[in-house]
């Protein structure tokens, strides 16, 4: 796998993978990322030219996919809408680029024979009652919530109709909630980071117990890497930290760990149909095929994110104001 394609290279997620690929491993990676809001080319600044190119492009441009895809050895899809208030707002979206998108990069796929992993989330199987020991594994039943959850199971559905069906070369990971550099602003924790920077009372939606399992975003690269190379064709890993936190504790710990009163925040009405609770069983990953996390330590993982906000303004600055108006006009 000399040559890996990453669609969605720019997102938050895909950067992360971009750079843990370049630090970690000889290979050349090929970005494909349309640049919607949730894209940012600054997040592959400094990269080595001789070993990193971007292409700005969409992955339903089926001319531009079957290109790239002639060229890549192994291609990992990143790409998503995957805001679930923005979901709620406009489905559309939703639809043109996580199952069009997807049926774009299988039939590629399946053209020139390419290895494929496709990237999915826990959001797909619902949501667990908060008293509930049972944690999701690759066999509990999709019960997708959102337009957005009900998208990437769609797509998580035709990766593997693709690979049953005609031989695709594929395999699907569903990971937990991610945290960590280049997430944008919109997003839950660096939202409250970037808040307290700015000087803003931090949000918590409802009552703040709805539960989220967190995973730093250098554990998903390296648990992608991992299945990419060793993975069972066909196969599905769920991908999890063991970091289960409510919303409540979390927007606490950010204001702690910057050196405010712990209840600084205000409570703002719950998104409609929010999820209660996520959690990941990732014993086939870890059994299988090896892995394990590096930041065990929430609480020091959510630190150095604190740090990396903090030292990047440029980087979050320019998005940050349009977020905080919209958000206020829903009254939230």
């Amino acid at each position: 796998m000399a040559h890996l394609l990453v669609t969605g290279g720019a997102g938050f997620i895909g950067s992360n993978f971009v750079h843990h690929v370049l630090e970690h491993t000889d290979h050349h990676v090929t970005v494909l990322d349309k640049l919607t809001y949730a894209g940012n080319r600054a997040s592959l600044d400094g990269l080595a030219e001789d070993r990193f190119t971007f292409v700005q492009g969409d992955i339903c441009d089926a001319g531009l996919v079957d290109e790239l895809f002639s060229a890549a050895d192994a291609v990992v899809h990143y790409a998503a809408e995957s805001h679930n208030d923005n979901s709620l707002h406009d489905p559309r979206p939703f639809l043109d680029t996580n199952i069009i998108g997807t049926y774009t990069l299988l039939e590629a796929a399946r053209r020139h024979g390419t290895r494929l992993h496709h990237i999915s989330t826990d959001e797909v199987y619902g949501d667990l009652e908060l008293d509930d020991p049972a944690r999701f594994t690759e066999d509990t039943p999709y019960n997708p919530s959102s337009p957005y959850s009900s998208t990437k199971a769609g797509s998580d559905l035709l990766v593997r109709a693709w690979v049953r069906s005609f031989g695709v070369r594929a395999t699907i990971s569903n990971c937990s909630n991610n945290y960590g550099p280049f997430q944008h602003v919109e997003k839950f924790i660096p939202r409250q980071i970037t808040n307290v920077i700015r000087g803003i009372r931090p949000k918590l939606y409802g009552t703040g117990e709805n539960v989220r399992d967190w995973i730093h975003a250098d554990d998903h690269s390296s648990a992608v890497l991992t299945i990419l190379e060793r993975g069972e064709i066909g196969q599905t890993y769920l991908i999890g930290a063991d970091g289960e936190k409510d919303n409540k504790t979390v927007v606490e710990l950010i204001l702690s760990l910057m050196g405010q009163p712990a209840d600084a925040y205000d409570h703002v009405t719950d998104r409609a149909g929010h999820d209660l609770r996520y959690a990941i069983d990732s014993t086939r990953l870890r059994t299988e095929l090896g892995w394990q996390p590096r930041y065990r330590d929430f609480e020091a993982g959510l630190s150095a994110t604190i740090d990396w906000y903090r030292d990047n303004e440029s980087w979050w600055a320019p998005t940050k104001d349009g977020v905080e108006a919209f958000y206020t006009s829903k009254g939230q």
